[in-house]
């Protein structure tokens, strides 16, 4: 792929920084440059009246500080500020305890800094540095080596198929590893789970050749209805777990690394030495709390409102004799999912900002990204904003989006 989705959400924060006007040309040949691309693709987005999702990352700062409009219910505004990690941090740290079902706790601005420490530290206990995961996840595509360069370790790749490592494959791994981590959801393979009895399997088999094993959670919040258990019985199956509070629960950043009380009071001493211990981190803590207040009770209603909407993007394409469309998943595992079109990302990006100018509906928000010869997907992602939307407005809005990509050849 030329851009990863990531990559491509990068891309868009950039974007929301700038806001003017729709236009185009600048490029050489008479093509629209590539900063008149950014600034339609704003400009349309602000503009738009029907989303599936709103994302925080794309908000002007208005927009983003109203998520502390009425702070007072979450917290005491007349107690101290933070100061290097107490007072609302440390009431953000037992909540997501509680929550999780661990001993303790502990927030770190980044979930970059959260896993790094937290692998680290589980490795000076099993003596091993290396750590088991997919060839998709997160840091091994996203976070430039980090594991080796910055914290010593040594990553594995289990497996590069599409899906979570199988108990069998954790079993026949030929070398030994101290950590197995494991991305739930998977984001690169269209945010995928295992079944309750694979993903238990697999903990299982870690557990046979004496390794920890630990949750990439950045989005485990949204897993509940696919599992069908409570949260803390999903994070029970983990020695560790990171969860992110800007992604799932729209927060403006931070995470938190749950587990037993031994590895987080050592995690915050690496905290430290990683320069995570900020002296005041109030307004994202503010900004979790108001994510787990607002928007985790309503992660089951958008998970099953993406499934409405999955199934009706594709009747849609299929009634529109878009040739070889495809939902992945085709029934969400989470309210994140993909869309896979036989076209040229430009094509797409065009259609769908075309159809947002045009009509006030942006159906595909997404960065587009090139999965093969002239092949496209994107993410789809199903907030609050989304369920306005009935299956026939999806399929209505799936027409008219088909009717502006180019016929087929």
């Amino acid at each position: 792929m030329s851009e990863t989705a990531e990559q491509g959400e990068d891309r868009a924060a950039r974007d929301g920084e700038r806001a003017a006007a729709p236009g185009s040309g600048g490029g050489a040949g008479g093509a629209p440059s590539e900063q008149r691309r950014r600034e339609r693709r704003t400009a349309a987005y602000r503009g738009a009246r029907r989303l599936l999702a709103r994302a925080g990352h794309r908000a002007t700062l208005r927009e983003r500080l109203a998520v502390l409009d009425d702070a007072a219910r979450l917290y005491d505004l007349d107690a101290s500020v933070d100061v290097y990690g107490n007072g609302i941090v440390e009431a953000l740290e037992e909540r997501v305890a509680g929550l999780l079902g661990t001993e303790a706790a502990a927030y770190f601005p980044t979930g970059t800094m959260a896993q790094q420490v937290a692998l680290r530290c589980w490795a000076a206990r099993t003596g091993n540095p290396t750590v088991a995961l997919h060839a998709l996840s997160h840091p091994e595509v996203h976070e430039r080596n980090a594991f080796s360069t910055v914290s010593g370790l040594r990553p594995v790749r289990v497996t590069d198929q599409p899906r979570l490592p199988t108990a069998q494959e954790i079993r026949d791994f030929k070398e030994p590893f101290g950590a197995l981590m494991l991305e739930l959801p998977l984001r690169e393979a269209g945010f995928v789970l295992p079944t309750w009895e694979e993903l238990s399997a697999v903990v299982e088999a870690a557990r046979e050749r004496d390794a920890v094993v630990h949750f990439d959670g950045a989005r485990l919040w949204e897993c509940t209805p696919h599992f069908g258990r409570p949260l803390a019985e999903i994070a029970g199956l983990a020695d560790s777990v990171y969860v992110s509070f800007y992604k799932s629960l729209d927060g403006y950043s931070g995470a938190a690394l749950a587990g037993p009380r031994t590895l987080v009071e050592e995690a915050k001493a690496w905290r430290h030495r990683y320069g995570g211990l900020i002296v005041q981190q109030f307004p994202a803590v503010l900004s979790a709390l108001a994510g787990l207040e607002r928007e985790l009770p309503r992660l089951p209603e958008y998970v099953a409102h993406a499934r409405v909407v999955a199934a009706a993007l594709r009747e849609g394409f299929a009634a529109a004799g878009v040739p070889w469309g495809r939902v992945h998943p085709e029934e969400p595992h989470t309210h994140d999912f993909q869309v896979w079109l036989p076209y040229d990302p430009e094509v797409l990006e065009d259609a769908a900002v075309a159809q947002a100018e045009d009509t006030g509906t942006y159906l595909f928000t997404g960065a587009w990204a090139r999965g093969g010869p002239g092949v496209s997907w994107t993410e789809v992602s199903v907030r609050s904003a989304g369920l306005e939307w009935t299956a026939d407005e999806v399929r209505a809005a799936v027409r008219d989006f088909a009717a502006r990509l180019p016929a087929a050849g």
